[in-house]
């Protein structure tokens, strides 16, 4: 284009943002967006827009925020990715306060709007501004389709709602599988998991083929709700392939919890020796907390163990390692631990989980590129 002596226009520069931003370029974003200042281009709307998703994208909210500020105009889109970005980055309540400001600005959200800040409320548990959301959908007569029905489910379902996400799902005409995971997330988050595992079967019923996070789900609610020969079939049946993939890693760490809760500690450490994967701290701290629960010292040393030798900076594991010898009487080891923490320089910090449980994250709901 520039060898054939044709300039840029407003049109051309939303094009090359957006590829930017699919890149997460941020060094040629700063160069487009002073070139683009400098052809004069800077007041376009589309162009505004394109360089706040650009910095949305590559998690620069302090730019995006101040490019925000500095727009004489903005529409639904600009907000939109002002919401988007911050919640990507994290700040759950900068994503709220700026969808409480766009009401007061006078400019009506759109779809994706409304997908991106119920996504916000499902993440920080802003119950309160879900429900008025999902109020504005039925005051405006919305059709409510398979995206926006699916983010209500799951906003109720992370906020303990369940009951108000199954009246959204049977009002949809169209449901897909992130549809019916997000029902039965909902409820193995609600610790209803002979619930949860109907479902999951009804879904199988209706032709709806189970993916991955189906399989997390599910497992996950056999866990929380002690269902362990049900939770038995269903990962025999991913092994057998049943659903046309062979389980990951976080199915392992389902079953080692469900195992683990229900006291069958020899099996679950039989799945961490066996599993075609390397153990991570969270697996070996869900068998850690089930030995404490269940009583079986020897079993929590040699878990204790390993997250030291995972994490060997992390205090707190040292300080876990002392306590469990000191219970057993092995007074020589709790001074070795000690003489290896101070060695070490480490700290007596208990602040961390035994189990992290991260959410599957559906990636259906992204923002459309202005």
């Amino acid at each position: 284009m520039h060898k054939s002596s044709i300039s840029p226009n407003n049109f051309t520069f939303p094009f090359i943002l957006k590829s930017l931003s699919e890149l997460k370029d941020l060094g040629k974003g700063k160069s487009l967006h002073t070139h683009i200042t400098k052809l004069g281009h800077l007041n376009d709307i589309y162009v505004q827009n394109s360089l706040l998703n650009l910095y949305a994208s590559c998690g620069n909210m302090d730019t995006c925020r101040k490019l925000f500020d500095e727009m004489p105009q903005r529409d639904a889109v600009s907000w939109t990715v002002l919401i988007a970005g911050n919640r990507n980055a994290g700040k759950l309540d900068e994503a709220l306060v700026a969808f409480e400001q766009m009401q007061f600005s006078g400019v009506l959200p759109n779809c994706v709007t409304m997908v991106n800040a119920l996504s916000t409320c499902a993440s920080s548990g802003a119950l309160e501004m879900g429900v008025w959301i999902h109020d504005f959908i039925r005051r405006n007569g919305w059709e409510l389709d398979v995206i926006l029905g699916t983010s209500l489910i799951d906003m109720y379902g992370k906020c303990g709602r369940i009951e108000a996400g199954l009246i959204v799902f049977h009002s949809m005409n169209e449901k897909n599988v992130f549809t019916w995971n997000s029902v039965i997330k909902g409820l193995a988050l609600a610790k209803n998991g002979e619930e949860a595992v109907w479902w999951f079967f009804r879904m199988e019923q209706e032709g709806i083929k189970a993916d991955e996070v189906s399989l997390i789900g599910v497992l996950c609610a056999c866990s929380h709700s002690g269902l362990v020969q049900t939770g038995r079939q269903i990962f025999c049946s991913l092994i057998d392939g049943k659903y046309g993939f062979s389980p990951g890693v976080k199915h392992y760490g389902c079953m080692i919890d469900l195992l683990g809760r229900a006291g069958c500690l020899d099996e679950a450490f039989e799945f961490i020796e066996r599993m075609p994967f390397k153990p991570t701290k969270v697996m070996w701290g869900a068998l850690l907390a089930s030995c404490r629960a269940h009583g079986d010292l020897k079993l929590s040393e040699f878990a204790v163990r390993k997250l030291v030798e995972l994490e060997p900076e992390n205090g707190a594991y040292y300080v876990l390692l002392s306590n469990l010898y000191a219970e057993m009487g092995r007074w020589g080891d709790v001074e070795e631990v000690r003489r290896l923490m101070k060695e070490r320089g480490l700290k007596k910090d208990l602040g961390y989980s035994f189990i992290e449980i991260e959410e599957p994250k559906n990636n259906v709901y992204g923002l459309l590129a202005p």
